[in-house]
């Protein structure tokens, strides 16, 4: 068994020494293994590597478990005082619809999750070998169907959480668990049972034509079928993941294999059977192969399915047929399907700020003290969308915003509003390159290429990340940078606008500065060789990437 299955049998409560250790003013961190506990918690512990020459700063990473990314006005402003008052003044909104806070140091971090469960929402299980954050669709201008969607989204949040009293005991009264009592250390999750999973679980919420949260990246996908503007079920998508490392073969993105469908009343049943099949079956000797996926991959989708249908105590039916269009967010105002109004904003890597020109945080803030009715919620994009606006409110809205040098119509470039990037540096310790503070640098070069060999505004899909783990769903673009070493990047090409297909890895080591040089004479062939209205993902797809040698890894 891997240290950390050993750890949790050891400490099943998840309390570790964590409530100790914050109480303890002689040291400014946790220990290893309380450091694995944290992540149940919802918190990483980090240290400023800007600052390494100087001497270690440890910081926290906190991240909040928002259902479907769904918070209201007052919500929004808890955080928003949090990350002024405990982090480094900014919110960072995840590829998975939560909130991080980053720069938090170990005095602030009871007050700061102390104060988001007392705003009614919570950091259990947003980290950790446990199901995390759940996601659903933000948008509301497609079906009525959605509320329902959301509202199961909320269920199966529910109940896949966690039931250790350890996360009351350390954030809420601030006390530690007496780690020798009987009942903490035989303790058992009734779901999880004494180890939990053998790695991270996610779970997703989709509604055909629009795949905005790369539903088959999950390990469960749940993709709504609605029929007459109702919800008729769920096709069951099982065993996608991003993850993998670097020279590890046995390591690699993969899809999820759509199964068949079922009707809503079975959810939960169907949510808790893929959980435990990972839990049951999921590889505890090593960590690197421990996701859902490669249960999936090796066992087989007939498999998967029958051992679904046993666990949930029902036959699923064939997949019903469905059709995704898109991945995209809806930027500007639009009228949802009740009547009200909704607001996309892009925001440049998820980082939510006031910056020269730009003042977002303030403008957020301030919407959601003068029209509390506003809903916030989060895309899986990276952007946040004002909702359940009353057309009176519109005008008064876009006053605010554009005194704070907040644009709602042609808010970024076809390329910014397309892309994605992980925080990577100098917070992240996995991270090998820098990510969010290079890529949108990057993109405005990009741009001057697409204009220099004919492909000004052509939308391109780029996404990067620092590390080859994924976060920022990079092996679903069509132009990824993937970190190898500090300012070297791996290149893939090659993935669909829909959300279906995995790109491919095209350069294995390229040095920042030659990224340009290695994407002109693509794109330039790109222009040339294109059938009418084909996209650059799709050209790759469809004959370039064949005729290319593999890259040498």
């Amino acid at each position: 068994m891997t240290h950390n299955e050993v750890i949790k049998d050891a400490i099943p409560t998840l309390a570790g020494t964590i409530a100790a250790t914050i109480a303890d003013a002689s040291t400014d961190h946790f220990s290893e293994d309380d450091n694995q506990f944290l992540k149940f918690h919802g918190s990483y512990q980090q240290d400023d590597r800007d600052l390494r020459k100087t001497g270690k700063k440890y910081i926290m990473m906190v991240r909040g478990r928002i259902p479907g990314g769904v918070m209201s006005s007052r919500q929004w402003s808890v955080f928003d005082d949090l990350a002024s008052r405990y982090g480094n003044n900014t919110l960072r909104i995840t590829t998975r619809q939560s909130i991080q806070f980053h720069g938090i140091v170990k005095d602030n971090l009871r007050p700061l999750v102390k104060a988001i469960n007392e705003a009614l929402l919570s950091t259990l299980a947003a980290c950790g070998d446990v199901n995390r954050n759940v996601l659903a669709p933000p948008t509301p201008a497609y079906t009525r169907a959605r509320e329902r969607v959301f509202a199961d989204c909320v269920r199966v949040a529910d109940a896949l959480k966690p039931q250790t009293r350890a996360y009351h005991s350390i954030w809420i009264d601030g006390e530690q668990l007496d780690l020798e009592d009987a009942a903490n250390k035989n303790f058992v999750d009734p779901l999880y049972g004494k180890t939990y999973l053998p790695r991270k679980f996610k779970v997703a919420f989709v509604i055909p034509p629009v795949n905005d949260l790369d539903v088959l990246t999950n390990d469960v996908g749940l993709i709504a079928i609605v029929e007459n503007d109702a919800l008729a079920g769920y096709n069951l998508a099982v065993g996608g993941g991003m993850g993998r490392s670097h020279g590890n073969e046995a390591t690699y993105p993969r899809l999820a294999d759509v199964i068949g469908f079922f009707k809503p009343d079975k959810l939960v049943d169907v949510a808790k059977a893929v959980l435990t099949i990972h839990r049951d079956f999921g590889d505890r000797t090593d960590r690197k192969h421990a996701r859902l996926k490669y249960v999936v991959a090796e066992r087989g989708a007939d498999w998967t399915r029958a051992e679904v249908e046993k666990r949930a105590g029902m036959k699923l039916e064939p997949a019903r047929p469905y059709t995704f269009t898109t991945t995209g967010d809806l930027y500007g105002w639009h009228k949802a399907v009740d009547g009200t109004w909704f607001l996309t904003l892009f925001v440049e890597t998820g980082r939510v700020k006031d910056a020269e020109g730009r003042r977002l945080k303030t403008a957020l803030r301030q919407v959601a003290g003068k029209f509390p009715g506003t809903e916030f919620r989060l895309s899986a994009n990276q952007n946040v969308l004002l909702a359940n606006i009353p057309e009176s409110d519109k005008d008064s809205i876009n006053s605010l915003l554009a005194a704070h040098g907040v644009r709602t119509e042609n808010q970024a470039s076809v390329l910014h509003a397309a892309s994605m990037a992980c925080p990577a540096l100098p917070t992240c310790g996995l991270a090998l390159a820098e990510s969010e503070r290079m890529l949108p640098a990057l993109i405005d070069r990009v741009e001057q290429l697409c204009a220099e060999v004919g492909l000004a505004g052509e939308e391109i899909i780029i996404r990067s990340t620092g590390c080859p783990n994924g976060c920022a769903r990079p092996y679903m673009a069509e132009i990824a940078f993937v970190g190898k070493a500090p300012n070297k990047y791996q290149i893939y090409l090659g993935g669909s606008e829909t959300g279906t297909r995995l790109n491919r890895l095209y350069k294995d080591s390229v040095k920042g500065d030659d990224i340009l040089n290695e994407l002109r004479p693509v794109l330039s062939r790109f222009v040339k060789e294109r059938t009418p209205g084909e996209r650059f993902g799709d050209w790759c797809h469809r004959g370039f990437l064949d005729a290319q040698p593999s890259p040498a890894v």
